[in-house]
């Protein structure tokens, strides 16, 4: 089973996993945040609007006990600039003032004078963890960090905060044999069992968890953490899914919008086919792109790319790991390098040695996409995306209208097209708890402006899925900025226009013209 993840996986790709120690209690701000004065709460517009209940002081009154980050596994903690916590939150946002979680927090105060307030980061996924991505992404917002106290967070479900492990390491290894395009009853049979199996062991694993764990929950968690740590208005910066998560928090507090970035812009309006046929078009764009720049013809190498897969669907390639490259490896080991265009060199070498016989090129690609290290340990991070995004999907395809599809997604990408068709069958299949939406609802009717990135060469987020966020959103309130690049997002990319606008709407709040092109 696999799917595209909504991740910078730029950033992610060698990152070292740095924990949290800490409990809550003490704020440690020695800040009050800055901004506009507080608005009365909007009017709940339905079923997912703001609880009427009001929270109880234990939550919004907790002081975080900032401590040193610890170390984790076989990392590093960070620099003593990086202080840990835990906030508690409800499981339930429904009953506030029942059980609570506890949720990681990572922060380093602002190295400069005039202090805007805190910034949120959240990387994307969903399921990425913001404590170990934090300290290693902090050297392409110095510029930010100078007036911000930079705040990130492992959202509910993720690493250090109540993390969600469905599998082991040697059942993960087994299930990647599973054939991720089966072309018989028997493969398909395999497809749909490992999918419920999978759905099982994260129902085990979690427990009650499982079932609140969507983006519109930690969207709440988001405006608790705002109030905890003393800011009036939220400013955030999200990435990717983040994206689609500070899309949700606007609908569900408008009047809190500070000062938000969203970068590689998720399009709100899809559903999980529709999600997926952007994705099969967008990858499908970024390896045209990449074939160019070798100077092949983009139609002909895409072909060739085609039948290379076929081939090893019927022989998987041996590696010198002894392990074998199965077809959904080498899609999975395809896919990394075009998340950045730095990386399209390694994709040319794997290539090459694929076609020669050798796939420990591309499965050295995989297992980083698959947070494998060398001893065969995986990471988390697809468990808890597949946990969020089965509750988030209501939708759940079934195998006749994914096969009705099939001929659409190969017309659209003739490399990525039918596992991303049988993707939208699979991955939610038996899922323990229903989802909660087609789409999300992103209207933020009088919130402050919300700053838009769309990368046209953007193979995860499509460039499309900007312009889509902005309507949604509504009249005066997302404002687009397009960057002419490749890879997965666009700030700290190498476009000084992009950087430079982005870095004057989140430290002087200077809004750029509606429609602004960097190229």
């Amino acid at each position: 089973m696999m799917r595209f993840l909504r991740w910078t996986a730029a950033v992610a790709a060698g990152l070292l996993l740095a924990g949290c120690g800490g409990s809550s209690g003490d704020d440690g701000n020695g800040h009050e945040g800055k901004g506009a004065a507080s608005a009365p709460p909007s009017t709940p517009r339905s079923t997912d609007a703001q609880p009427p209940t009001a929270l109880p002081s234990s939550l919004t009154s907790q002081r975080l006990d900032w401590q040193r980050c610890k170390a984790t596994g076989n990392s590093a903690a960070p620099s003593d600039a990086w202080r840990c916590a835990t906030l508690k939150v409800p499981l339930d946002w429904s009953e506030p003032g029942g059980r609570t979680i506890g949720l990681a927090l990572i922060r380093a105060r602002a190295t400069g004078g005039d202090r805007v307030g805190s910034l949120l980061f959240n990387f994307g996924g969903p399921g990425g963890s913001g404590v170990s991505t934090m300290p290693y992404y902090e050297p392409s917002v110095a510029t930010l960090h100078e007036r911000y106290d930079l705040v990130s967070w492992d959202p509910r479900g993720v690493g250090a905060s109540e993390g969600v492990r469905c599998r082991g390491d040697r059942e993960i290894q087994a299930a990647e044999t599973v054939d991720a395009t089966p072309d018989t009853p028997a493969e398909e049979k395999a497809y749909f069992q490992d999918a419920a199996d999978f759905g099982k062991g994260c129902q085990k694993a979690a427990g009650p968890l499982l079932a609140h764990v969507s983006t519109t929950d930690t969207a709440r968690d988001m405006d608790l953490m705002r109030q905890v740590l003393g800011d009036a208005e939220l400013h955030y910066f999200g990435i990717s899914y983040g994206t689609e998560l500070g899309g949700v928090y606007a609908h569900l507090f408008p009047k809190k919008v500070g000062r938000l970035v969203l970068d590689a812009v998720v399009d709100p309006a899809a559903d999980t086919v529709g999600h997926a046929e952007n994705q099969a078009r967008g990858f499908q764009r970024a390896l045209d792109d990449y074939l160019k720049s070798t100077g092949q013809d983009a139609g002909q190498g895409s072909r060739h790319i085609a039948d290379l897969l076929t081939r090893i669907d019927a022989k998987p390639l041996p590696t010198s790991s002894g392990r074998k490259l199965t077809q959904t490896l080498a899609v999975t080991g395809i896919i990394l390098p075009l998340y950045s265009e730095s990386s399209w060199p390694r994709l040319t070498s794997a290539l090459k040695s694929a076609e020669k016989g050798d796939g420990s090129q591309l499965l050295a690609l995989a297992d980083e996409y698959n947070d494998r290290d060398a001893s065969g340990h995986y990471g988390t991070m697809s468990h808890s995306q597949r946990v969020i995004s089965c509750l988030d999907d209501k939708q759940r395809p079934a195998l006749a209208e994914t096969k009705r599809r099939l001929a659409e997604f190969e017309r659209i990408s003739p490399v990525f097209g039918d596992f991303l068709a049988w993707d939208t069958a699979g991955w939610c299949h038996g899922w323990p708890v229903p989802g909660q939406y087609d789409t999300p609802d992103v209207s933020a009717p009088g919130a402050a402006p919300i700053l838009l990135v769309g990368n046209t060469g953007d193979p995860a987020t499509p460039y499309e899925g900007a312009r889509r966020m902005a309507d949604e959103l509504g009249r005066g309130v997302g404002v687009e900025l397009t960057w002419k690049g490749e890879g997965h997002g666009a700030y700290g990319s190498g476009s000084d226009c992009v950087d430079s606008t982005v870095d004057a709407y989140l430290l002087k709040g200077t809004v750029p013209k509606d429609g602004k092109v960097c190229s």
